[in-house]
């Protein structure tokens, strides 16, 4: 999943400015986004809405928790499991990427695989170190770092990101996935947090680059999340045996659809005084303006859908979950958490 020159921000940003539409965004329950009801759009959509993407997601959180949970048993040392598991079952976690690289294998009618999610926790410990956003506060309880210290916070996200790797490996059937495939998402695990991933968005973050420009705000973004949902959508594909060019429009889908999710944090975390959040500079309501920010909103939100109607002519409602993120993507009608307190309990009573 290397993010290249033809990736979202090559030919596609900056994304021309257009006259301002007289409205943009859907009904939502969110009041900031429920400003300006969605026009028709050109974008031909299958029916999503009727697509119950809550019942869908609730009914994968399980599989994906009792998972986690499995992989991350307490041993010696015991602080630094606890501090894992602390990370992983964090309040208030979706478990988007696994859940979306499950739509997209069981697009091609392959059943359910799941361990970005480790990557996932890993990439938040780092942010949220001092010396990077300095969050001190996750999900709305103390941050990794904020309660085991620094130190073990940085042991953690080091931790995570090999197990990531090994739970992949130890748990694909090798009769059902062959070995060049599995190389193949190690590689993009690799990737996407690497010197070209995550890292990369993480230091030019760090380092003002976001504040420049419309370009380089975007880059950040798509570096620190939109690698991740890319990741996760192309990964779901390759373990189903996607050809070439599915894989490359479910790396685009991905990827447009993790930018998209962070311009619509970034637009209600404007609006509530950037709460949680403290010295990231990856802003795009503070440097390109609200209004520019929700017409970029919108023009993902099509870009994404128009992506897959390729797949909606061949696997039919199977395309449904992924046309589905993306409405949510924008429009948050409802909440999904993690059964935290189920899986941290049952593990910790194993351990003892």
């Amino acid at each position: 999943m290397a993010l290249s020159t033809s990736s979202l921000l090559s030919s596609h940003l900056p994304i021309p400015k257009t006259p301002k539409p007289p409205c943009l965004l859907s009904k939502t329950h969110h009041p900031i986004l429920s400003l300006r009801p969605r026009c028709s759009s050109s974008t031909a959509t299958p029916a999503s809405t009727s697509f119950d993407l809550r019942s869908y997601w609730t009914s994968l959180i399980s599989v994906i928790e009792s998972e986690l949970d499995a992989a991350l048993t307490i041993q010696y040392p015991e602080n630094m499991y606890e501090a894992m598991r602390y990370s992983v079952f964090s309040g208030g976690a979706k478990r988007a990427p696994p859940i979306m690289c499950i739509a997209s294998c069981e697009l091609f009618g392959t059943p359910r695989a799941a361990a970005l999610e480790m990557v996932h926790a890993a990439s938040h410990v780092h942010d949220d170190l001092p010396y990077m956003d300095a969050a001190p506060l996750r999900r709305g309880r103390p941050s990794t770092h904020a309660k085991y210290g620094v130190d073990v916070a940085l042991l953690v996200g080091d931790s995570l990101f090999p197990l990531s790797y090994t739970h992949v490996i130890t748990k694909t059937p090798s009769d059902l996935v062959p070995r060049e495939v599995l190389l193949s998402v190690l590689v993009e695990i690799a990737r996407t947090v690497g010197c070209n991933g995550m890292a990369a968005g993480q230091l030019l973050d760090l380092t003002g680059a976001a504040a420049t420009g419309e370009v380089e705000v975007l880059q950040v973004l798509e570096k620190k999340f939109g690698g991740l949902a890319e990741c996760s959508a192309v990964c779901g594909g390759m373990l189903a045996g996607a050809n070439e060019e599915d894989q490359a429009a479910l790396r685009q889908y991905g990827r447009t659809v993790g930018v998209l999710y962070e311009l619509v944090d970034d637009v209600l975390m404007e609006s509530n005084g950037r709460a949680g959040k403290m010295r990231s500079n990856a802003s795009v309501v503070r440097t390109l303006g609200m209004e520019r920010t929700l017409e970029l909103v919108e023009q993902l939100r099509d870009k994404a859908k128009n992506g897959l109607q390729r797949f909606g002519d061949q696997y039919g409602d199977r395309v449904l979950p992924l046309y589905s993120f993306v409405d949510y993507a924008v429009e948050r009608g409802f909440e999904v958490e993690g059964g935290v307190e189920a899986a941290a309990t049952s593990s910790a009573a194993a351990s003892s």
